[in-house]
């Protein structure tokens, strides 16, 4: 909504029956008007005269001004409420990323609003005029591979130009459609676009891959998008359910809890706490430029969600913003590094 204030602007006093003129003299009498001479003995009198004219436009004048003061302070509020920005709360727009007021968190998704589905992304090969191309042979489950992708633009051109986001400019998951064998990778790109990575698909089965990117078009603006693909690893296939949700996980030793309810387009605060064996706070490092980083699947469809947490852990806590494009079960692996070992912990979650 575009911000409404009170305008006022002088009045004219024309607009008001009020001559323009300075100094002009006061109207004559009645018989001065018919061109006679006055009678006989009468004497000359000066016609009667109201309040200065000065004055009477100086009152119309600030008479104005203060209506339409009045005016303007009643056409800034609806309903009683005033609809100054500073006391507004504006949604994004779809291709926004998802900020959590005050800070620096953020999430990868559409969650804004796109004209159909909820939002959730890396559910198409294409998005936002951008379309993921792989290239290369297929995968033997077990066996050393290679994906090799390009992101096309919309006139089928390599892109070639990628902003850098959280250290690296392109993010790569690969996670099993039954939501095991998480992988979070950084492929390299060649001078014509082309992106590579060494991979293997440990078991039989259909492999969803996503590519987390921003674009960097040629007048300087930023795209991110998410665009998935699926791999397949050839073999008997036997999906395993989903754990039941929890709120702790357990990792080479750690301990991680997280507290926190999400809810479906509400940014809600999940704090995560690493404990090492002795139950201590660990002492994270850094990782893709913050203590942790945080993913989240949807199963059934896999929509996807890519969650950063604020800037810096307040004690023993990191607390990524999450909003929730829909309601289902989720798969969360949060990503933390220790001793220059990056670790993942792995949580069901369920949003109603």
């Amino acid at each position: 909504m575009a911000d409404q204030r009170s305008v006022t602007r002088p009045v004219d006093p024309a607009e008001h029956g009020v001559s323009a003129g300075d100094g002009e003299a006061p109207e004559p009498a009645g018989w001065a008007l018919s061109g006679g001479s006055p009678p006989a003995g009468a004497r000359s009198v000066e016609p009667a005269v109201g309040p200065d004219r000065a004055t009477l436009r100086l009152a119309l004048v600030v008479g104005g001004l203060a209506l339409a003061v009045l005016l303007g302070f009643g056409l800034g509020r609806v309903d009683g409420r005033p609809t100054d920005r500073a006391a507004a709360t504006v949604g994004t727009t779809a291709g926004d990323h998802s900020h959590a007021p005050g800070t620096g968190a953020h999430q990868h998704d559409a969650t804004a609003g796109q004209p159909a589905g909820d939002g959730a992304t890396g559910l198409s090969v294409t998005s936002d005029g951008y379309t993921l191309t792989p290239s290369g042979g297929g995968f033997a489950a077990g066996r050393a591979g290679e994906l090799r992708f390009q992101i096309r633009d919309a006139q089928r051109r390599p892109v070639t130009r990628f902003a850098v986001v959280h250290d690296k400019p392109m993010h790569l998951i690969v996670v099993r459609r039954d939501l095991t064998g998480f992988q979070h990778l950084h492929p390299t790109m060649a001078a014509d676009g082309t992106w590579s990575i060494p991979l293997t698909l440990p078991q039989p089965g259909v492999w969803r891959a996503y590519t987390d990117f921003t674009v960097v078009a040629d007048d300087g603006r930023q795209t991110p998008a998410t665009l998935g693909v699926d791999l397949v690893a050839p073999g008997d296939y036997t999906p395993r359910p989903l754990p039941a949700p929890a709120t702790r996980a357990t990792v080479a030793g750690f301990t991680v809890d997280y507290a926190g309810t999400p809810q479906v387009g509400t940014a809600v605060p999940l704090r995560f706490q690493v404990r090492d064996g002795a139950g201590r706070p660990a002492a994270l490092e850094r990782y893709l430029g913050a203590y942790g980083h945080l993913v989240a699947l949807r199963e059934g469809d896999l929509g996807y969600l890519h969650v950063h947490p604020e800037p810096g852990p307040s004690g023993d806590t990191v607390t990524f913003w999450l909003t929730a494009p829909g309601p289902g079960s989720y798969r969360m692996y949060l990503d933390f590094q220790v001793a220059g070992v990056v670790r993942t912990a792995e949580f069901t979650l369920s949003v109603g």
